[in-house]
């Protein structure tokens, strides 16, 4: 299966959801996942209100998850699979393993967890740093590295044990002087000379290196392994085998594994982005939550990011959509509200129709698809068209809302009703919520010219209940306009049973330009507007006009 078939596409309503963006959102995606093959994920852009989280919860739907940024991520970057080596493995073997793989960067794990990375850059410095004849023993070198380090067989002695004293030495003088230069437990290298080699015996060097394939005899290997002497015997001569004994030094003695820069998936690519361009690596690794390696990433590897892709249900106005909507990919709109601001890299799908609900167009899509409606999903699209419609006395209620609210509400075995009911009771339940809360719990934001305006309904069956209400949002609607950086708000209490709203309003001139649209009286002190209880099909057109004059 492609990469494009497995990849998922995030379905998701406006950044305050109401129960049809919800709801919406969920039955769109298990359609386009049945049509398609391909997985699509209901997600939610904000936080759920009373109403919706209540028809959630008696359905027994889980929440959808937080898409809180559409920015891309490295989880969208296809990352470099890397196997980790062990610390103690050489730089010659990490060596090798870069240029089979034609990569520069190596991670050094431990049992899955990052330790380190050991760089082409860390290789070439140990052959211009390294003068001192201790190192071997410093690092703790294993004699098996050695032997493969100078393509060398161990004739005795323990290959699984370590360099632990001693410099490294050449044994090319007579053996006289060498028995001033060698010391116990030094490492010799040296030619096919017999007195070198007894002399190394007796010095008790820890290993030898007998270089050009030269005999060894049995009498000297008897003695060595008497005293625990490694021998290796390699066919380089000594120049040679001095030059790569020192890639036998284990990585972990040269690798980088302080203030190390890594990356975790949820990371947004703009700021990984910035933090490489700080830095001299060519790559970085990736790692999970608990510092478990996941793979390699490059500047390169940045430039061919995959955008999220993703399908607006119940919007298309830019500022109600979530955080870095201009850099996904949008695939479809399907919408019932008027036409606003989100502009796409090409062309989509974008399905709007003059009805009062979302729910209601991804019903019509269902039957249009000839895919049978489970009744869950059946009560979801139910519970929205009765929320957006306010039970069908919304003046953006067609025939066709109704309609399909009542077949819903069939395959859904449900009362509508009674449902309606429960919802709204839900709904306007807001004890314990703050006056912050309870002004975003359904808000959205407007665009006209250059005047950015807010409005916010609570609907409830309760008259008593609208006025607790304004007593708490009215003295704090000052402070959540200069706090949200708007120029007005408009706040409805809209009572369902008497069809209308009372707008509180707050701003330069907000209360004005209300009085202005809806022709009332300047000395008007209650704002009630009767018959007003659409936010979307009254209030902001006749506001939106009075704006744009």
């Amino acid at each position: 299966m492609s990469r494009d078939k497995t990849r998922k596409v995030y379905v998701v309503g406006h950044k305050n959801p109401d129960t049809d963006s919800i709801c919406s959102a969920i039955a769109y995606a298990a359609l386009r996942t049945k049509l398609t093959n391909r997985p699509h994920e209901a997600r939610r852009a904000g936080q759920l209100n009373e109403e919706t989280q209540y028809v959630l919860d008696r359905f027994k739907v889980k929440v959808p998850r937080l898409l809180s940024d559409l920015r891309e991520q490295i989880k969208d970057v296809e990352l470099k699979e890397v196997e980790g080596i062990k610390s103690s493995v050489s730089i010659r073997t990490a060596w090798e393993k870069m240029q089979e793989s034609n990569i520069h960067t190596l991670p050094v794990t431990r049992a899955g967890k990052l330790e380190g990375v050991i760089t082409i850059g860390d290789i070439a410095k140990t052959y211009m740093e390294v003068y001192d004849s201790t190192i071997l023993s410093k690092a703790r070198t294993q004699y098996r590295n050695i032997a493969r380090a100078v393509d060398g067989e161990v004739l005795t002695g323990n290959e699984h044990s370590y360099l632990l004293k001693g410099k490294v030495v050449i044994a090319a003088s007579s053996r006289i002087l060498m028995s001033d230069f060698i010391s116990k437990d030094d490492l010799v290298i040296m030619g096919d000379r017999k007195d070198a080699q007894k002399c190394a015996v007796d010095m008790e060097a820890s290993c030898m290196v007998v270089c050009q394939n030269a005999d060894v005899s049995d009498e000297i290997l008897r003695q060595a392994e008497e005293k625990q002497i490694v021998i290796i015997r390699t066919s380089h001569d000594t120049f040679t085998a001095a030059q790569h004994i020192n890639q036998s030094i284990p990585v972990k003695y040269f690798m980088t594994k302080e203030n190390l820069v890594t990356f975790k998936m949820k990371d947004y690519v703009d700021d990984v982005r910035e933090v490489m361009a700080r830095k001299r690596f060519r790559d970085f690794p990736i790692i999970d939550n608990k510092g478990k390696f996941l793979g390699l990433i490059s500047r390169r590897r940045l430039l061919n990011v995959r955008k999220k892709q993703v399908i607006l249900v119940d919007h298309n106005e830019k500022n109600q959509a979530v955080d870095g909507i201009e850099e996904a990919e949008v695939l479809e709109i399907i919408d019932h509200h008027r036409l606003s601001s989100i502009e796409t890299m090409g062309p989509v799908f974008f399905r709007n129709q003059p009805v009062g609900c979302t729910a209601t167009i991804v019903y019509q899509m269902y039957q249009e698809a000839g895919i049978i409606v489970e009744p869950v999903i059946a009560a979801l699209l139910c519970s929205a068209i009765i929320s957006d419609t306010l039970m069908f006395r919304s003046p953006t209620c067609t025939p066709m809302d109704e309609n399909s609210a009542r077949k819903l509400a069939e395959i859904a075995g449900v009362d509508v009703e009674s449902l309606a009911q429960e919802m709204f009771n839900a709904g306007s339940n807001l004890k314990g919520k703050s006056a912050e809360e309870i002004c975003f719990l359904d808000f959205k934001q407007f665009t006209v010219n250059d005047t950015v305006f807010g409005v916010g309904q609570v609907n409830s069956m309760s008259a008593d209940e609208l006025k607790e209400i304004r007593k708490i949002v009215q003295p704090h609607l000052e402070k959540a306009r200069t706090n949200h950086g708007l120029n007005m708000i408009f706040f409805m209490l809209t009572d369902i049973i008497t069809e209308s709203s009372e707008l509180l309003c707050c701003g330069p001139d907000a209360r004005e330009k209300i009085l202005s649209a809806f022709d009332l009286p300047e000395d008007t002190e209650t704002i009630m507007l009767k018959g007003v209880v659409s936010r979307k099909k009254q209030l902001v057109p006749t506001l939106v006009g009075a704006l744009q004059q």
